[in-house]
């Protein structure tokens, strides 16, 4: 099951004296055996995900203390022990925080103490569950596939699925019932990153958030995206491009639309875009004669892993590839990671993105029956 957010690996903190006006407090307890004297770092993200150190503070009978002045967002903070693998996340909110954890799983820390830290904790609880219902049949799936059951495996594959599902609903559900909660406009950005959601969903749920978590950078950035997409919005018209065929022929745009055309960003490594080619290949041979034409769009560092590549996956539709204009039609699209799809229909109007397996044979028999 994909994870819920950035990997939370987490440390820790002690006990604290008093706090002051506009700081918060770190109590950390570190359980397992650790030097007294060992550093603790606290750290934030900078630009460009750099590590800007905050404070430091030395470990003593397994306890440490951060005293600090409150920064001006909620965007989170990172705690690392030194010579220990991995951080803790948590929120720099006015207050006392605590903090346990063992040196030797930092993952499964405990944060509590203010509004934001115990919200954080409620919805990585709630994942937890989710999680170990996906744990509680990994077993059985390994073996099945071992023993080459195939229908145990398909109907352990069902049933990871509803799971997904479950785990997706309760991350939406977190959101809207948490809209003053910083962990959900994170929540909200991942789901926007992984494309489980559609930027109308993703616009709602921004919508519903505090004006506070707006102001952090998850979820600034997404609404920075989401400005450079308008032009490729569902509703737009695709934008023009013309890029060489494998013939070496420029072929644009306007001139490979059918009733339904889909605009397929992909490439020879990009291991998803393989796997998915031979459902949107079904696909492609069931409809192609009831009006759908498909464009492929090579983002490959070679030709010759590009022609390779679509001689061995059987792809018959129209393909574009130049190293230079590619890119640039990339660009034009806003695709930052693929596969990435674009459906549009006889008049070059974008109705539909990103779907694939079922979806995608669902949407385009729903636009050619």
């Amino acid at each position: 099951m994909k994870k819920l957010l950035v990997t939370l690996t987490i440390a820790v903190l002690a006990v604290a004296c008093g706090e002051k006006a506009d700081t918060f407090v770190v109590n950390g307890t570190l359980r397992g055996e650790i030097a007294d004297g060992t550093k603790v770092f606290l750290k934030t993200a900078g630009e460009k995900n750099s590590a800007v150190e905050i404070d430091t503070v030395a470990i003593k009978d397994g306890k440490f203390v951060f005293n600090t002045a409150t920064p001006a967002t909620l965007d989170p903070y990172y705690v690392f022990i030194d010579k220990v693998r991995g951080n803790m996340m948590f929120f720099p909110e006015e207050g006392t925080i605590e903090i346990s954890a063992h040196k030797d799983s930092i993952r499964n820390v405990v944060v509590s103490g203010t509004l934001q830290n115990d919200a954080f904790t409620n919805f990585i609880e709630g994942s937890k569950k989710i999680g170990e219902k996906v744990q509680s049949i990994q077993a059985d799936y390994q073996k099945a596939s071992m023993a080459r059951d195939t229908a145990t495996v398909k109907a352990l594959k069902d049933e990871i699925k509803e799971i997904q599902e479950e785990g997706k609903d309760y991350e939406i559900s977190f959101v809207k019932e948490n809209p003053n909660a910083v962990i959900s406009g994170m929540i909200v950005s991942r789901l926007f990153a992984n494309k489980v959601l559609g930027e109308k969903e993703i616009y709602e749920l921004l919508n519903g958030l505090s004006d506070d978590v707006k102001k952090t950078k998850a979820v600034k950035a997404i609404l920075e995206v989401l400005e450079k997409t308008k032009a490729t919005t569902i509703g737009a018209k695709a934008p023009e491009f013309s890029a060489p065929n494998l013939e070496g022929k420029n072929l644009a745009l306007k001139d490979a639309l059918g009733k339904v055309t889909i605009i397929d960003f992909w490439a020879a490594w990009c291991v998803p875009c393989r796997n998915e080619n031979p459902n949107v290949v079904k696909v492609y041979n069931k409809y192609h004669d009831k009006g759908l034409n498909i464009v492929g769009v090579s983002l490959d560092r070679t030709a010759d892993d590009w022609k390779k590549a679509i001689e061995e996956d059987g792809l018959t539709w129209n393909h574009v590839y130049n190293a230079k204009d590619v890119q640039q039609v990339a660009k034009l699209y806003n695709v930052t990671s693929i596969p990435s799809t674009f459906i549009l229909d006889e008049n070059g109007i974008i109705i539909a993105k990103n779907l694939r397996g079922d979806d995608l044979e669902t949407k385009i028999a729903e636009l050619l029956q």
